[in-house]
């Protein structure tokens, strides 16, 4: 039975579009023309005998020695042919060509990646970007900072402080006089910079905290954790020793998956009390946050 008209469409479409493909794998190297061919030497031609051939035959179409425009045109493809087979990996791309024609896609694009790929050093461009990467990081962290520090500092809560701080070093004698009423500017400054202003979020910018020098602190990381993480087998796993108070916190930080920044923001009779309900076994946690909606339910 034969197909449907739509299906020998489709098929004759397809067998189209890939005959074009098929065309265009080998034609990108030298057009229609063959490389070897161009140059007038065998497909296992060596280097020197293709640099001979080309040097001959440029020197006989050169636009200075040879004004014919046909000449100047097959100038132009013998340049292109001997850019192509000159080159090892090019050469070795194109052999592959012909003899796998069936393979478009992966000769197309083994052709535009040897062509448009670029020569840098892969090393240089890591650490470039490394450099961009970094430097941007640090303006950004920078742009947020200033913010956050410019929204504390409208707050009445800050202005308080800053006007305690102010009673504090003028031993509690304020400037009565007209026009006054605000701190001088200078003043404000100082004592912004002695206020101790933690913002969750938008910490004080460091270079430690940059992509670039954690890439380059990288091996030193890796070694501190393989180093923390054999003394922690060995203290509590192989000698059973107790945790101590640090390492009891860190496990308690990690059962309540609670941030470092807001761990170290606990008073120290909140941070003993969990650390003393051992909440990184299973059976204490789960006691402990059934404990915490039975009295979220009861204060309700």
């Amino acid at each position: 039975m034969a197909p449907p008209v739509t299906e020998r469409w489709c098929l004759a479409l397809i067998l189209l579009f890939l005959s074009l493909f098929v065309q265009s794998s080998t034609a990108i190297y030298c057009g229609a023309e063959d490389c070897y061919a161009l140059l007038g030497v065998a497909q296992d031609a060596n280097a020197s005998d293709i640099k001979r051939s080309y040097y001959k035959l440029s020197l006989q179409h050169h636009p200075d020695k040879n004004p014919d425009p046909e000449s100047r045109k097959l100038f132009v493809k013998i340049a292109t042919a001997y850019e192509i087979l000159k080159d090892n990996t090019t050469r070795a791309q194109y052999d592959y060509a012909i003899e796998h024609p069936e393979e478009v896609f992966y000769n197309t694009a083994q052709y535009y990646r040897a062509k448009y790929g670029h020569k840098s050093d892969p090393r240089a461009v890591l650490v470039g970007l490394l450099v961009v990467l970094s430097a941007f990081q640090y303006l950004n962290n920078v742009a947020r900072y200033n913010e956050a520090i410019a929204s504390v500092k409208r707050t009445p809560a800050y202005k308080n402080k800053l006007k305690a701080l102010e009673l504090e070093r003028t031993g509690g004698v304020t400037n009565k006089k007209k026009g006054s009423k605000q701190i001088d500017q200078k003043l404000q400054e100082e004592l912004s910079n002695e206020l101790d202003l933690q913002i969750k979020g938008a910490e004080k910018p460091s270079v430690w905290d940059l992509l670039g020098v954690r890439f380059i602190l990288l091996p030193y990381t890796i070694i501190k954790l393989l180093v923390w993480y054999s003394s922690w087998v060995w203290r509590y796993k192989i000698k059973k020793a107790p945790y101590s108070w640090e390492d009891a916190s860190y496990l308690t930080r990690r059962s309540l998956s609670v941030p470092a920044d807001a761990w170290a923001n606990l008073d120290e009779y909140r941070k003993e009390d969990l650390v003393q309900k051992r909440l990184w076994e299973k059976q204490n946690l789960e006691n402990y946050f059934a404990e915490m909606r039975k009295e979220s339910k009861r204060r309700r």
